[in-house]
């Protein structure tokens, strides 16, 4: 299927390349795949070095940082989860969202500090992935912190270059059929993605199809919870 790159967009790789990945289903309490940590070992010291500088110059005092990091961690996936699943169930929200995330985020009440936020929609034909091949730019007033892997150089460089190869080793393969959309965030544009609800979900509320969106639906390479047997 042929596809027209957005700005933000690395188009996909060909479909005929994993003939096979479909047949394989997705564990979500599988390990992220291993994409060497040189890089995120180098982040966190980096970041630990930063953090006993401020508070050793009185910059900053330990509780303050330890209240920043809190607050931080506290921005987890809910948030985002909020979003995907109010589009879910409302129709004209989701056609907002698509059209100005930041826009239909503030409309739950939910503050974006990027300054923008595009929301790219998974489809039957259609998987999105995020990533930032720069730096590590992420929604984090949405997701909070970054895991280490998404900071990692090899799959900052790796999903735009075999992006099936990638999902699949996230335990998320594509059909052939599927296409594979790689978008690039940087310092002003951040993504996230609106996967598709899974089935057998219609009759959930929504705060249960919220607690469904993982951080790793939100960037793409893996797909929402599948609800608990009884629900």
């Amino acid at each position: 299927m042929p596809h027209d790159p957005a700005p933000h967009d690395h188009g996909h790789d060909d479909p005929r390349d994993h003939g096979h990945a479909h047949d394989h289903a997705h564990d979500p309490h599988a390990p992220a795949p291993d994409f060497g940590d040189t890089g995120s070992r180098w982040y966190e010291v980096a970041s630990d070095v930063m953090r006993d500088m401020l508070i050793e110059q009185n910059v900053l005092a330990a509780r303050e940082v330890r209240k920043q990091i809190e607050l931080m961690e506290s921005k987890t996936i809910q948030l985002g989860g909020k979003l995907i699943a109010r589009a879910w169930v409302d129709p004209a929200f989701r056609q907002t969202l698509l059209a100005d995330g930041k826009a239909a985020a503030a409309a739950l009440g939910i503050p974006v500090t990027e300054a923008t936020l595009t929301v790219v929609e998974d489809t039957p034909t259609v998987r999105n992935v995020i990533v930032c091949t720069l730096c590590s730019c992420y929604p984090r007033s949405l997701l909070g912190q970054p895991p280490a892997w998404y900071r990692n150089k090899a799959y900052r460089s790796r999903v735009v270059r075999e992006p099936r190869k990638v999902l699949a080793e996230f335990g998320a393969p594509v059909p052939d059929e599927v296409d594979v959309h790689v978008h690039d965030s940087n310092a002003d544009l951040r993504f996230i993605v609106l996967p598709m609800q899974p089935e057998g979900t219609a009759h959930l509320s929504e705060n249960e199809l919220a607690a469904l969106v993982t951080r790793d639906s939100l960037i793409g390479v893996a797909p929402p919870r599948m609800p608990s047997a009884g629900r």
